[in-house]
């Protein structure tokens, strides 16, 4: 057979793929189509079950909601590209939140001789990267499973927060302007939008831009998708992966900002829940939990469902309990698309 029938009779073949197969491949090329369709049709749903759900006060507030859980998630979404998981993100960006507070107060040497508000920052921010670094060495040095290393260390770094705070939460008073300027609000008409919000969009921005435009995020997919070919292409595994924790945890210090902006004060107590909460987000998003597949800015919109669908619930009337019930099937049904996607051909 000639190489113009060969052409032809694959044209032929794939001109016979079923409708299903057709949005299976779309998807596979687009995983965040399904979570952009869901979150359209979520916002179609609840507007028709309460006037006030599309106004710009109550968009503004969903925005604020999920900056928190949208920023966490960014990090959260790069580990999971690389076929890993990070249990303790919620903790490592609360502990930093408590670092940066309690160093600019001086409770960390002297009542009185607290550091400047910049290195109180600044070494926050430190502390989150080598805390991802911690978790990545476990990772890469003793080839232990992610899932179990951060299982073990969110319980280090809740017991670090607690020990280190003396729990104590640093009040509004106690706190310098800088760490409470990302709750400080920008009015665009009736809407409003905070710095955090905006500190979270360039945080997907910047992560965006090195996923695709990079050397570095083409590696973190092909770890991701398959580490023993990455590795006879030539890429240091280990390495990458490394980065991914490291720069994950730098992440979260950014995050622990936009925190303490959110809530006004450095808690202990604060966001017990972040860890699931992002992980719902990036999966929702249509990041495949088995790494190589997936977008960062669908965990944004992941982040933007759960926080539409507890917002339009709310204001619907419907028992928290049911809210929870409904994120628990929306996380069922994300994985069973992912499932289903996965056996798209390539």
């Amino acid at each position: 057979m000639s190489k113009v029938e060969t052409q032809d009779a694959a044209a032929e073949f794939m001109g016979r793929a079923t409708n299903a197969q057709k949005i299976q491949a779309l998807l596979h090329r687009y995983p965040w189509l399904s979570s952009a369709l869901v979150l359209l049709i979520a916002i179609i749903t609840f507007s028709f079950f309460n006037e006030n759900f599309l106004t710009p006060g109550n968009l503004s507030l969903i925005l604020q909601q999920v900056a928190i859980v949208g920023a966490i998630a960014a990090g959260q979404t790069l580990i999971i590209l690389t076929a890993g998981i990070d249990l303790s993100c919620g903790a490592i960006a609360i502990f930093v939140s408590m670092v940066m507070a309690k160093t600019f107060s001086g409770d960390w040497t002297d009542p009185n001789d607290g550091l400047p508000v910049f290195w109180s920052f600044v070494l926050g921010l430190l502390v989150g990267t080598l805390a991802g670094a911690f978790n990545g060495y476990l990772v890469t040095r003793f080839k232990l499973p992610p899932f179990i290393v951060t299982l073990g260390t969110l319980n280090v770094f809740i017991a670090f927060t607690l020990i280190y705070a003396s729990g104590r939460t640093v009040s509004t008073n106690e706190l310098p302007d800088f760490f409470l300027v990302l709750g400080n609000y920008i009015d665009i008409g009736e809407f409003s939008i905070t710095y955090g919000v905006l500190v979270m969009l360039l945080i997907y921005i910047v992560l965006a831009f090195a996923l695709r435009f990079t050397g570095w995020g083409r590696h973190v997919y092909a770890v991701g998708d398959d580490p023993v070919a990455a590795r006879l292409a030539g890429i240091e595994v280990n390495r990458v992966i490394m980065s991914v924790y490291m720069v994950a945890g730098l992440v979260f210090g950014l995050a622990a900002w936009i925190i303490m902006g959110r809530v006004t004060v450095a808690s202990p107590n604060t966001g017990p829940d972040l860890n699931l909460d992002t992980i719902t987000a990036v999966v929702i998003g249509g990041t495949s939990l088995f790494g190589g597949r997936g977008a960062i800015f669908g965990s944004l919109i992941g982040a933007v469902i759960v926080g539409v669908f507890r917002n339009g619930l709310t204001l619907a009337g419907v028992d928290l309990y049911y809210q929870i019930l409904a994120v628990g099937l929306l996380i069922i049904f994300a994985v069973t698309v992912d499932q289903w996607i996965r056996k798209a051909r390539a």
